[in-house]
């Protein structure tokens, strides 16, 4: 038995990351794999009448040290990554898939359920009691418990190929973002880079003992350069570099494992009785329908492209008054973006970013934590972590009471993946009359500090930190029974609504008022810079627009079409899926799809589109919010009842109509936009 395998005896049992040995985790999981099927064994051969109690509740509250250790594992996975644990990864995924399986097609156990399920009209369940006997008696139908024994194996064989594939294709995507480098030694290779960006470059090419500047692949790199780096041929290799990952023809191409899971993925649909994957995916979600997402990503690129087209024109004709540039290319759109915009509101990031030093952010998302929900937020020491670079917080309300523990990983580095997100390192759940609080994590990638300054934010950077915080909120702020059903376990269309609605606080005087202060001065951010920063929140919204309305498309191409035996090329079909959204010429060597990690690797699968969807639901709830004041306590505190508090455990359009008094009406996200003349 392995320190995983214990109730592990440290602060707030919290995850004791310093004494767990990556060898610890391959034995650590079968022992927990083995207790988790004898808690279903004793589900099974209990010889009392299937219960809702002994049957569903005890279902859900199984397999408790696997979640844990699942948990602990995939994060670092995620997050501190390195050979051996990519190793283990590929070892332990099919035996998780076998494990799912063998619940899920454990005809003895369905039969309980389809027992208690049938009798729920004589139940007196709870509302969340009966989500609850729905998402479990699903969660086998919707899984292959009423197939035959032969197309149980065919199912088995799917879901156990598909997960390999999909830790391949990331494993893939960080090699190649790691393998990347543009090593640049002459000055005016970095011109037109603010100090900052150039500082990093230095001390990347330092820590590799080279001189002059590296720029990579990573977010907090790669962004400045392709916004501010005047020599057009070096963007021009940065952007192909970063667009063709995974799509090189070699080791770590993703062109067939796209294909493959594509294949698998409407295989494991038709073989369930659905029509295509999003099919399977749109019945457990807020959209319902691929028709339902395709009409409503159709109307948004109704409103928005004329607008798109427009911004683009205009775009190129500043870009050729300028430089003398007769087509715009891919590589251009960031850097004349950012000209065009700093001519039209005087206001770039640089000017922006020493109001937003990294821990002056952190601590106004706490502020505004506070100011609606009444939490407090303690810097700790005395809880392990599984990097220096990770802070940690109790969390408190009011009475000082435990809410959560709190993690927050900011900086890049080499064994953690691209981009921002949210996880949990514990659940929360009320067993045996107690209410276990959760651990949330946030991981984000922001530019770390230097030598001469501290980690400095660009603004889409503070309201990145402010969305991942929103998602953080929803975990801390659980407080429901069962675990399956806490936190950010919503439907995937209903689950962007409380990371989106934060960002909206960035852009009001009232909160930057809170934290935007000078890092060397302490001024408060002057108020004409506020004031640029509301006149350019909508700058190029019709193109920003455009391009995720792209991506939601692509998704869709992929999940919602004809069989994928049909499509030959991955980059055929994802011309033919840009069709209607594209403005910049396609570049032949570039591919989204071989990276496009939210739906080969994450849960996004026929569900991109729910950004979108839940852009609505945020700007019609933020109106809400102005109508009565910001930091209205009534408003706040309906948000927090009806949406925060209550996870998954009610049809989320009721929990949205209980808070807002209505269905959500996609004319404020028009509004917002500046989309709606």
């Amino acid at each position: 038995m392995t320190i995983l395998n214990k109730s592990f005896n440290t602060p707030y049992n919290t995850a004791p990351f310093s004494e767990i040995k990556t060898s610890d985790y391959l034995p650590a999981f079968k022992i927990a794999i083995a207790k988790a099927k004898s808690e279903i064994d004793s589900i099974v051969n209990n010889n009392e009448p299937p219960t809702f109690e002994n049957t569903i509740e005890a279902l859900d509250f199984s397999g408790e040290e696997l979640d844990r250790l699942s948990s602990v594992f995939f994060n670092l996975n995620s997050a501190e990554t390195n050979d051996a644990i990519q190793k283990i990864a590929q070892e332990v995924s099919p035996l998780l898939s076998d494990f799912s399986n063998d619940v899920t097609l454990n005809e003895d156990l369905f039969k309980r359920v389809k027992s208690v399920y049938e009798s729920k009209t004589k139940l007196d369940l709870t509302t969340e009691q009966e989500t609850l006997l729905d998402k479990k008696y699903k969660g086998f139908s919707r899984n292959g418990a009423n197939l035959s024994e032969e197309k149980k194996t065919q199912l088995r064989a799917i879901d156990k190929e598909s997960s390999q594939l999909k830790l391949t294709f990331g494993e893939h995507l960080l090699a190649e973002t790691n393998k990347f480098e543009m090593h640049l030694t002459n000055a005016s290779d970095v011109s037109g880079l603010p100090e900052g960006a150039k500082e990093a470059a230095k001390q990347l090419a330092e820590a590799k003992g080279k001189n002059g500047w590296l720029i990579t692949l990573d977010y907090p790199s790669y962004i400045p350069f392709m916004t501010y780096a005047d020599n057009r041929m070096l963007r021009e290799k940065l952007s192909k570099a970063f667009g063709s990952k995974g799509f090189k023809n070699d080791e770590l191409d993703n062109q067939d494992i796209v294909l493959k899971i594509a294949k698998l993925r409407f295989e494991r649909a038709q073989l369930l009785g659905y029509k295509t994957h999003a099919d399977f995916v749109l019945e457990e979600r807020m959209a319902q329908t691929p028709e339902n997402v395709i009409s409503f990503l159709n109307e948004l690129l109704e409103k928005a492209k004329p607008a798109a087209e427009e911004e683009f024109k205009n775009l190129e004709a500043f870009a050729k008054d300028l430089d003398g540039i007769d087509q715009l290319q891919k590589w251009d759109s960031g850097y004349y973006s950012e000209k065009l915009k700093q001519k039209l509101f005087s206001l770039d990031d640089e000017q922006l970013k020493p109001y937003f030093k990294l821990e002056n952010v952190i601590n106004g998302s706490f502020t505004v934590a506070n100011k609606l929900f009444g939490l407090e937020f303690e810097e700790i020491d005395t809880i392990d972590k599984y990097h220096k670079d990770v802070l940690t917080y109790k969390v408190t309300d009011a009475a000082g009471e435990l809410v959560s523990i709190f993690y927050a990983d900011f900086f890049p580095r080499a064994g953690k993946r691209n981009g921002a997100w949210m996880t949990s390192y514990k659940p929360q759940m009320i067993k045996d009359g107690h209410n276990h609080r959760p651990h949330v994590s946030i991981v984000c990638n922001f530019t770390k500090p230097t030598k001469s300054k501290p980690s400095l934010l660009t603004f889409n950077e503070v309201t990145t930190l402010f969305h991942e915080f929103g998602h953080a909120l929803h975990g801390m702020l659980a407080n429901t029974t069962y675990p399956s059903l806490s936190g950010t376990s919503v439907f995937w269309d209903f689950v962007e609504l409380p990371s989106q609605i934060l960002e909206n606080w960035c852009y009001e005087e009232e909160t930057l008022k809170l934290f935007a202060k000078h890092y060397e001065t302490g001024e408060i951010i002057p108020m004409e810079l506020i004031a640029k920063i509301k006149a350019s929140s909508t700058f190029h919204e019709g193109m920003q627009t455009l391009r995720q309305l792209s991506f939601g498309l692509l998704d869709m191409s992929w999940h919602a079409g004809e069989s994928p035996e049909t499509i030959k090329s991955v980059k055929q079909q994802e011309i033919k899926a840009f069709g209607k959204t594209s403005l910049y010429p396609d570049i032949a060597e570039n591919c989204m799809s071989t990276a496009f990690a939210h739906i080969f690797q994450g849960g996004y699968s026929s569900g991109y589109y729910s950004y979108k969807w839940a852009e609505v639901l945020d700007a019609d709830a933020f109106e809400y919010f102005k109508e009565e004041g910001i930091f209205n306590k009534t408003v706040a505190d309906k948000f927090k009842a009806f949406v925060l508090s209550q996870g998954g455990t009610e049809n989320p359009m009721t929990l949205y109509k209980k808070f807002r008094g209505q269905e959500p009406k996609p004319e404020a996200l028009l509004r917002r936009a500046g989309l709606l003349k």
